[in-house]
């Protein structure tokens, strides 16, 4: 329905300081009338008003039975009068012409309003274009029926949890379903768990952005259940929190279908549960994000095939955990057929991964190769040698290796990799020269 067709009917009505006709009332209070007294079907108010805050109160008592126009001049000729008009109001009346057209007019205002406050129109206002909103929806079908406030309370409550403002968005894509949840049934208990974890500003809100799923989990149903599991391996309450909020994905695992049996596992080859295991896992939180079958066990009997013995594995385990979560074709086999190549072998090849187990995943290219070059070509020693001493391997070529070496040539020494490598800084100057000659 045209505005400027409604004074033909009678239906708008005027107030005010013009004069009032029996189904036109025109004039913001006039129109405030008929809304308080329920007669309104519903309100038209001009965009163009001045100052704008004299309607900002029809908008709040029409609530969704409000439609803006252009001009003030459109409503004034709609009602018959010369002068601009405002506001003006649409009455109810069971007997005019017009009350199909209007009731269809206040229908289509509520489908509009409804598409307003949908979670599409939502989304857009914050940035995200269709084909994201779309993957968002197929993420969680849940997110279509959520009400535009319930999603911006729960927006507004990541900022004031310090997650800055560019980073939600991204959170929100990665979990739709954050906007979906209750705000004090479920948000709120879950942050202040984990604060209560946390030792340092921030590190909740850290957390939230590396894995925001973490907000999707019940503190009754798996956060409480998970800390009881891991301070049954004998982890602190300290340790526990720090585990989880650098490493929030935890959170997700199953506890009977994956962590028992990771706990298992490592119980399997000699580690105890009330105390090794706890410290293994916090060590390398990563460890749990691994399969037994898949992972863990292949990598384990691949270390018992080099020549390790049941305390050996257990000592690489405990150590340097890392190594057990490598997989076996793509790190582990490879370095193994490099330290063949350059003339290790077998049980010199054992003795080196029990020494320094991380020799397994160290890149050959950028660390075993110049080192092994730098040992034999510039130091002129025997590979055999690293034998005795794997943590050869940890050692910086540029900053210690060839300082160290340049002082002992210089010097005419003779020495073992371990007492040249083994100590730091003060002993080898005492061992080997003075401070001035270093510098």
């Amino acid at each position: 329905m045209r505005v400027e067709g409604g004074g033909n009917y009678k239906q708008l009505k005027k107030g005010a300081s013009e004069v009032v006709t029996r189904d036109r009332y025109l004039g913001v209070f006039e129109a405030t009338k008929t809304l308080n007294r329920g007669i309104s079907e519903f309100v038209v108010m001009s965009a163009d008003t001045e100052p704008l805050e004299s309607l900002l109160h029809l908008s709040l008592l029409a609530e969704d039975k409000n439609a803006p126009v252009p001009s003030k001049q459109a409503p004034g000729r709609a009602c018959g009068v010369t002068r601009p008009v405002i506001a003006c109001s649409v009455t109810s009346n069971e007997r005019s012409q017009l009350k199909s057209q209007i009731r269809n007019c206040s229908s289509n205002m509520d489908i509009l309003s409804s598409h307003n406050n949908s979670i599409t129109w939502f989304l857009k206002d914050r940035g995200f274009d269709d084909q994201s909103i779309q993957e968002m929806l197929k993420k969680c079908k849940r997110l279509e029926g959520v009400q535009r406030e319930r999603a911006s309370e729960n927006w507004a409550y990541l900022s004031s949890i310090g997650i800055q403002d560019r980073k939600i968005p991204s959170i929100v894509a990665r979990c739709p379903k954050i906007l979906a949840l209750g705000l004090n049934e479920k948000l709120v208990p879950m942050v202040q768990c984990l604060v209560t974890l946390g030792s340092k500003p921030g590190e909740v809100a850290s957390a939230i952005t590396k894995f925001p799923h973490i907000l999707s989990h019940s503190v009754e149903e798996k956060l409480c259940p998970l800390l009881a599991f891991f301070e049954a391996l004998g982890v602190r309450e300290k340790q526990l929190g720090k585990m989880l909020l650098l490493n929030p994905r935890i959170i997700s695992y199953s506890i009977e279908a994956k962590l028992s049996h990771i706990v298992d596992f490592l119980a399997s080859i000699g580690l105890n549960r009330e105390e090794m295991i706890g410290k293994v896992l916090v060590r390398n939180p990563s460890l749990m994000g691994y399969g037994v079958d898949k992972r863990l066990r292949p990598t384990s009997e691949f270390l018992v095939s080099l020549g390790l013995t049941a305390l050996d594995l257990q000592k690489v385990v405990i150590n340097f955990p890392e190594v057990l979560c490598r997989d076996v074709n793509k790190a582990l086999r490879p370095n193994v057929t490099y330290l063949k190549a350059c003339g290790f072998g077998c049980g010199q090849i054992a003795a080196l991964v029990t020494g320094y187990p991380p020799v397994l995943i160290k890149s050959i290219k950028n660390s075993l190769e110049p080192r092994i070059r730098f040992l034999v070509e510039v130091m002129g020693r025997r590979i055999e040698e690293v034998t005795d001493y794997p943590e050869f391997f940890r050692h910086g070529l540029k900053k210690k290796l060839e300082l160290r070496q340049k002082l002992v040539k210089q010097k005419n020494a003779c020495c073992s990799l371990r007492e040249m490598l083994d100590c730091n800084q003060k002993k080898f100057i005492l061992r080997f020269s003075s401070v001035d000659q270093l510098a």
